[in-house]
């Protein structure tokens, strides 16, 4: 017979394990197949549209998915509208430059079409990151759908969740292993903010940014215009997913912040300098794949929790 404290071992192993496994239960492979089972299709077809009417917004809905994990976990908040009484997520500094928000929309509205109350948008904008990236040649890589939207969104919530422009190696080696993500993570979901401008808060720009690289992107960034202006990250191919990011980073040309802390941690150095020199990008395809599945289970919301909002910039 079990006695009581081996009982008591066992319930706290299966608590354990069920808080775990909870987040997972519900997001898998193929979740709209009976209920939607074009879902994704008709995501991708919208996207071509999308990004044939503008490929600029390839890297910004990649950076929206980002942004919205990052905070309050994958439950779409970064879509949804302020309100006289808060401020949301989408209207907080750092998110102002973000773009996208209207194609999230248009998708929404053609899946509704389908699929009425069904696909959530939190799963749009995780499927629309993909297909960005399958469209400008990067990896095309299955996406583990369930997720369900959240009903809250804070502007409040950003700091010490989201990254700051000045993050040290040590910062955002803490900021992902605190969500379970790893330094390789890291290395393969890199890019957020400008370091042109305010470096040290007296208007200068980062040292260690090559000279002459600076010089080019102030001229076109003034140091008033750190929202509406489009730079390239990568000026020979900038709406290709390619490797041409890490040549950058290892030639000290990387646009932001974040990109040039790459070179402070060996761990992360060795891979961008190993992705900068290969004759193949089949290896960061794959581990970018890996890394966005990874990410994109943050916080997911399943089991009833949340909802499936009608309109992404509202709840329901």
């Amino acid at each position: 017979m079990m006695s009581s404290s081996s009982k008591s071992s066992l319930l706290a192993l299966l608590a354990l394990l069920l808080t775990f496994s909870t987040t997972d239960a519900h997001v898998e492979l193929g979740f709209y197949n009976e209920t939607c089972p074009n879902a994704e299709a008709i995501v991708l077809e919208e996207m071509k549209m999308i990004l044939s009417a503008d490929p600029t917004l390839a890297p910004s809905l990649l950076r929206m998915h980002f942004q919205d994990c990052f905070v309050r976990g994958c439950d779409g908040s970064i879509l949804l509208n302020s309100s006289a009484n808060n401020l949301a997520e989408k209207d907080a500094p750092p998110n102002k430059s973000l773009r996208g928000f209207d194609a999230i929309d248009r998708i929404k509205a053609k899946l509704e079409e389908t699929c009425p109350g069904i696909v959530s948008c939190t799963d749009i904008l995780t499927i629309a990151a993909r297909d960005a990236v399958f469209l400008t040649d990067g990896p095309f890589y299955d996406v583990p759908t369930g997720r369900r939207d959240g009903n809250m969104s804070e502007a409040a919530d950003l700091p010490g969740n989201l990254p700051p422009p000045t993050a040290t190696i040590d910062e955002l080696k803490a900021s992902f292993l605190q969500r379970n993500l790893t330094v390789k993570d890291l290395v393969v979901l890199s890019g957020t903010y400008l370091r042109l401008y305010n470096f040290s808060g007296k208007g200068d720009a980062d040292p260690s940014l090559d000279k002459g690289y600076a010089e080019k992107l102030k001229r076109k960034c003034m140091h008033y215009d750190m929202e509406t202006t489009l730079v390239k990250m990568d000026l020979k191919s900038p709406m290709k997913f390619d490797l041409g990011y890490y040549k950058l980073v290892s030639m000290g040309r990387g646009l932001f912040t974040s990109d040039e802390a790459l070179l402070h941690d060996p761990d992360a150095k060795a891979y961008v300098e190993r992705q900068a020199v290969a004759a193949s990008p089949e290896e960061f395809f794959g581990d970018f794949a890996a890394s966005m599945v990874r990410m994109g289970k943050l916080g997911a919301l399943t089991h009833q929790k949340g909802e499936i909002r009608k309109k992404c910039a509202f709840v329901n």
